[in-house]
């Protein structure tokens, strides 16, 4: 058992695989990676500045978790770092503790993260309905636009924890002494990239018109509000910010930045797979690269990380082929943090503010949105239900919510689905004098679909309504799956049916199935009696000989 899990262990860190998907194409992943670069930096330094914590922090976490997570996750093609989504979470958290509460949070999930990889749980987030993704997404693009109100404004950030409240403020502020300068730089911006991404997709028009903004800017001399200094290198590794006497307090913000994360992640490698050839990701090495990443950039001042769709699309069209890409775009945004740290330090807030309110117009699919909204009511109702919750109350509530509906739905659907069917004897064998003697005391009903809780009262209404009958014969071979509540139905109406006289015989029970009714005592009193059979005719013929027994009998 140990040498199992020390297998197990060993199958979640880089391997000598990987070591040969490098030699593919290093020209290409290194070409990609300054690519990737050059898009992340505004990006970086964007978020840094949204989560509270200030740019520095944005760019330690690109730089730190983005290597860490390209060697050790589970992609080939994945680039991490802070992203939107993890913004929205963190905001709530540095209002109510502070920036050693984002940092002590980050270090939480990265060990939760670890856990679940070595709990093998990244193959489950497959299951998470497409409405709730994209309706979180949706609802993420909403809160990251309001998040840059007040950048973009140019006013100072009002306390509270909800955006739109914070946004009305800043609005207020501004109303209150209008200056249209940081206006212009967002909006001049915000435009220049989304109409860039159409004329020319390849160029990277994020850095371009941050890099045109700043200019114009300081060769204007215009009175808007700039990043500031920044230090020429990483910070030394610290523990400083961890109280113990908080993590209690701390911990559910923890279980929802790692469940972020996780979901985030794991939906960036599956873009990546469907956009590239040949390439599939590990869901579990996957976890546990972002869980190493999330414990250890906390030590340097960064923000908690996860995979950015965004960054990892393009580092898939400038057609990255190994984990070097993301490495490369790492190191290529350490060098700037070396080299050119006086010049970002210039660069406008209302910059950065632009970049993120086009990002968040990106983030949108508006087919994909339409297209669910118009499939069927039941996803058009949790995609709006998950976008709206996101906006009015937090992220993590509001997936929860989206999971706990589309389940209920989806169970409601199987309800439906879900039948029970009184259906004709086969005749075959049986004479015709034997006929009406099977007709009138005999029925037979198949169950069909799945025997979960969903459906099981169902069973029960419909089988307690038998009558006239001496012999129910219950046909099990179409049930698709059966959980323990429809099991101990089942059970249920039998009980049922034998009180009032009437013999059960059920048929066809699957070789899946009977671990269920065995450990539930459904069929062990039946199959102790040879009332268990393996087909519809053999508890035909079973039925007709207690029959004719049964006639015998009274003639006596």
């Amino acid at each position: 058992m140990a040498r199992l899990r020390l297998s197990e262990l060993h199958s979640l860190l880089p391997g000598r695989e990987d070591l040969r998907t490098l030699k593919r194409a290093p020209r290409r992943d290194l070409t990609a990676g300054l690519t990737v670069a050059i898009v992340a930096l505004p990006l970086a330094l964007g978020f840094g500045i949204s989560s509270g914590l200030g740019a520095e922090a944005g760019l330690v976490t690109a730089i730190v978790a983005g290597a860490l997570a390209a060697v050790f996750g589970g992609s080939n093609l994945q680039v991490s770092g802070p992203t939107g989504a993890m913004t929205v979470v963190l905001v709530p958290i540095m209002a109510t503790h502070g920036a050693g509460g984002v940092l002590t949070v980050g270090l939480l999930a990265g060990v939760l993260l670890l856990l679940l990889a070595v709990a093998r749980a990244g193959r489950y987030m497959r299951y998470v309905p497409t409405p709730v993704v994209e309706g979180f997404t949706l609802g993420i693009a909403g809160v990251i636009a309001l998040q840059q109100v007040p950048a973009a404004l140019g006013v100072a950030t009002p306390e509270g924890e909800k955006v739109s409240v914070v946004a009305a403020k800043a609005v207020a502020d501004f109303a209150g002494h209008p200056a249209w300068q940081s206006i212009a730089i967002a909006a001049g911006v915000a435009a220049l990239m989304l109409l860039g991404a159409r004329w020319r997709p390849s160029i990277p028009f994020s850095l371009v018109a941050v890099a045109l903004a700043t200019l114009v800017s300081h060769f204007a001399q215009l009175p808007v509000a700039r990043i500031g200094a920044l230090p020429n290198g990483l910070p030394a590794p610290s523990l400083d910010f961890l109280d113990l006497s908080a993590l209690g307090a701390l911990a559910p913000s923890a279980v929802a930045v790692a469940a972020l994360a996780a979901l985030e992640s794991l939906l960036s490698a599956t873009v990546a797979d469907a956009m590239s050839v040949n390439e599939r990701h590990d869901p579990d090495r996957e976890l546990f690269g972002q869980g190493l990443a999330n414990l250890v950039t906390p030590l340097f001042g960064g923000v908690p990380a996860t995979a950015a769709i965004a960054r990892t699309a393009v580092n898939v069209r400038a057609g990255a082929k190994s984990r070097l890409a993301s490495f490369t775009h790492a190191m290529a945004l350490a060098v700037i943090v070396f080299a050119a740290a006086p010049l970002v330090a210039t660069i406008p807030i209302a910059a950065l503010a632009g970049v993120l309110l086009a990002t968040a117009v990106r983030m949108v699919e508006a087919g994909s949105v339409r297209a669910l909204l118009r499939s069927t009511r039941r996803d058009a109702l949790v995609l709006v239900l998950t976008a709206a919750a996101t906006l009015i109350l937090d992220l993590v509530t509001a997936v929860i919510l989206g999971l706990v509906v589309a389940g209920a739905l989806a169970l409601r659907a199987i309800a439906k689905a879900a039948k029970v069917e009184e259906v004709p004897l086969d005749h075959a064998d049986h004479a015709a004098e034997e006929r009406a003697l099977l007709d009138e005391h005999i029925v037979a009903f198949r169950l069909d679909g799945p025997l979960v809780f969903a459906a099981a009262h169902q069973f029960l209404l419909e089988l307690s309504e038998v009558a006239e009958v001496r012999v129910v014969i219950l046909r099990l071979s179409r049930v698709s799956a059966i959980d323990a509540t429809g099991a101990l139905v089942l059970r249920d109406a039998i009980e049922r049916l034998e009180h009032r006289g009437i013999t059960v015989l059920v048929s066809g029970i699957k070789p899946g199935h009977e671990k269920v009714f065995d450990e539930l005592g459904v069929a062990d009193r039946l199959r102790a009696e040879g009332r268990v059979f393996p087909d519809t005719p053999h508890a035909i013929d079973f039925a007709h000989a207690l029959l004719t027994s049964g006639e015998e009998s009274a003639k006596q």
